[in-house]
């Protein structure tokens, strides 16, 4: 390990501890060791951390790290290298960079492996590319991976105004995709079409999004489906989908076994699919930050599909953060504050 900045690292760091998991009260500032990055990582000084729904799981005790991972909370940072592990090239003590982690986000200090960091991208604050990593490996790896988004296609993202929601739509739109979104209100509604570019927003509360999809289309359906909802929502993602359509679940809000037709699935010639990114190898994660990388990162250092950021706090208030999360008025992330720029 190489540890240049030695003399400048403390001997304990701050970090979010949820002991054994409830109710966001439970998060508290502790201190502890730093961690040490082992063969292929580096140590992160934190400057932001973002805050994301897998956090609010894990803390709430349903969504435990993956064997191996650390115990912490904090999928995404942004901040300084400041020691690289044994056979680590491409990185050294200084750069400025955003990273995946596996956990420990939530920390002054955090142990990522290599292929998971990514540079800052030109032009980019440290609390814009602290926003990037969680979202954008989500939405590409499942958007437009799995999901074979193609320009002149439809796409329909629940939750549009979620930090997943609002990087899709900017990321399709860039890709020549027509965007139709769900939402919970009408302020969200306005953001995602006015300000982010959704083509259409549909208010899940006051419309039926089956029969506005229909209206929309011409009874056609989209293309693909981007669905982090579940329960109810699988059939009736199902009467949305066109010939060929493509249905990519990332997550479950609501309960993940239902009674479902499937017989559309066949009449239609569907595709269901999904994943989760934290379990994922790191060799395919770096995978996934080279194509970020080639195919993203010059978007956003031309100051396109940037990051909206809702509220930053500081690390202490993870907890306010966490509530905010869960009361969903948010649109777009929400952001811890370590160290700062």
């Amino acid at each position: 390990m190489s540890m240049p900045n030695t003399t400048a690292l403390p001997a304990q760091m701050r970090f979010i501890d949820h002991g054994k998991g409830g109710a966001p009260d439970v998060l508290v500032v502790n201190q502890g060791p730093l961690p040490v990055p082992g063969a292929d990582e580096v140590l992160i000084r934190v400057a932001y951390a973002g805050v994301n729904r897998p956090d609010v799981l894990q803390r709430s005790g349903n969504y435990p790290p993956p064997p191996g991972s650390s115990p912490l909370l904090g999928l995404e940072v942004s901040g300084e290298v400041v020691a690289v592990g044994a056979g680590v090239t491409q990185w050294k003590a200084g750069d400025k960079v955003c990273a995946l982690t596996n956990g420990g986000g939530y920390a002054e200090f955090v142990a990522v492996p290599a292929g998971q960091v990514l540079p800052v991208p030109a032009g980019l604050s440290m609390l814009q590319a602290a926003a990037l990593p969680e979202t954008y490996f989500t939405v590409w790896a499942n958007v437009f991976e799995r999901g074979r988004l193609a320009a002149g296609e439809t796409l329909l993202i629940h939750g549009g105004s979620s930090g997943i929601g609002t990087t899709a739509i900017q990321m399709a739109k860039a890709w020549g995709a027509t965007v139709y979104v769900t939402v919970g209100n009408d302020d969200k509604a306005r953001a995602c079409v006015q300000d982010l570019g959704a083509d259409h927003a549909i208010n899940y509360r006051t419309h039926d999004f089956v029969a506005e999809i229909s209206r929309l289309t011409g009874g056609k359906g989209v293309n693909e489906i981007l669905d982090m909802v579940g329960g109810d929502y699988i059939a009736r993602n199902l009467k949305c989908l066109a010939l060929e359509g493509r249905l990519v679940q990332i997550a479950f809000l609501q309960p993940s076994k239902v009674d479902v037709d499937w017989m559309p699935l066949m009449l239609k010639r569907l595709t269901f699919t999904g994943s989760t990114l934290r379990a994922r190898p790191a060799a395919d994660k770096a995978r996934l930050a080279g194509e970020l990388l080639a195919k993203i990162w010059p978007h956003l250092a031309a100051g396109r599909m940037l990051p909206v950021i809702n509220k930053v706090f500081d690390l202490a208030a993870a907890a306010e953060a966490h509530r905010t999360m869960e009361s969903s008025e948010h649109i777009g992330k929400l952001m811890l504050k370590v160290a700062g720029d």
